[in-house]
């Protein structure tokens, strides 16, 4: 068995990666038209407070769950109480951070959620990776890597769906009933975490939710995202796809020059460009000398 020190660096390094992978999912594809610093801003703010609502809901609602269902001598239900309150707190907090002026100003709520509550997963899969590595005999079973594997990137990006359609809510002026609709969302997700873990059919459901929120991601953070740069993203996406046709032809039409042959091959498409370009520009230039030379001579007819 390992020590604790390095069963908290597994668990550290497991649930940075399923962090990583949350925001390469979503916020690369927007990078550099949003506003990052912001973003940075919130994710510092969601270590911190999920470093607490993940102690508390391990303490208060995970552990007393599989002590009850090991059958533990004096194991107690989970106070529902105790669900409502955390799931309440923390959604107000949330709104809280989403409400401050620098949010406001850009109104990146959705971008600045998803980093939030990327944060607070990322720091709920680290307490629950670490405490589940604490009680297994064997970290290299199947069953368990599953497990873990499943909370380190289902959690975070669980949480920060829930985290970014609350701040698109607010973005939309639809403030309190944001905080509830999320609270009701994380009640859900505190429940299923702990019976998934126990039964890894939940994963199955939980995948299945993620698989039909998805795509409507990228319309809250396109949300956030400024009219003036979502015209120049467009425009930005039109290149890139003409490019890719082009290279695509290209390559295509390489491909049959090379099936054509029978054993010579023909000039490449690329060298004919090139000498083309050539071409073109040789007598671009000889226009350009031609026109100024004409406007010249008009000049100095006129001056005489």
């Amino acid at each position: 068995m390992l020590s604790e020190n390095m069963l908290f660096q597994v668990a550290t390094f497991v649930s940075l990666i399923g962090m990583t992978l949350g925001w390469r999912g979503v916020m690369t594809k927007y990078s550099g038209f949003y506003d990052l610093p912001t973003a940075w801003n919130q994710m510092f703010w969601g270590i911190i407070i999920g470093m607490v609502y993940a102690t508390t809901y391990y303490s208060s609602l995970v552990d007393p769950y599989f002590k009850l269902i090991a059958e533990v001598e004096g194991a107690q239900v989970p106070n529902p109480g105790s669900l409502l309150i955390l799931a309440v707190v923390l959604s107000v907090t949330v709104h809280l951070l989403l409400r401050r002026e620098r949010v406001r100003k850009g109104g990146s709520h959705p971008t600045s959620g998803w980093a939030l509550g990327l944060a607070i997963g990322g720091m709920t899969s680290m307490v629950l990776i670490f405490r589940f590595l604490q009680y297994e005999e064997s970290i290299f079973s199947v069953r368990l890597l599953l497990t873990i594997a499943a909370i380190a990137i289902i959690t975070p990006r669980c949480e920060a769906m829930i985290t970014a359609h609350q701040g698109f809510m607010i973005l939309n002026g639809r403030k309190w009933g944001a905080v509830f609709r999320s609270a009701t969302w994380r009640i859900g997700l505190l429940v299923m975490i702990p019976y998934s873990i126990a039964n890894p059919f939940g994963w199955v459901f939980i995948g299945s939710m993620l698989m039909i929120i998805d795509p409507k991601i990228e319309d809250w953070v396109w949300a956030s995202i400024p009219k003036p740069a979502r015209r120049r993203l467009r425009r930005i996406w039109a290149s890139n796809e003409r490019e890719k046709r082009s290279e695509k032809s290209f390559d295509e039409e390489n491909l049959v020059q090379l099936q054509d042959s029978t054993g010579t091959l023909k000039q490449e498409p690329e060298e004919t460009s090139k000498s083309t370009t050539v071409v073109q520009n040789i007598t671009y230039n000889i226009h350009d000398s031609a026109i100024s030379g004409d406007i010249n001579t008009s000049f100095n007819s006129e001056n005489e």
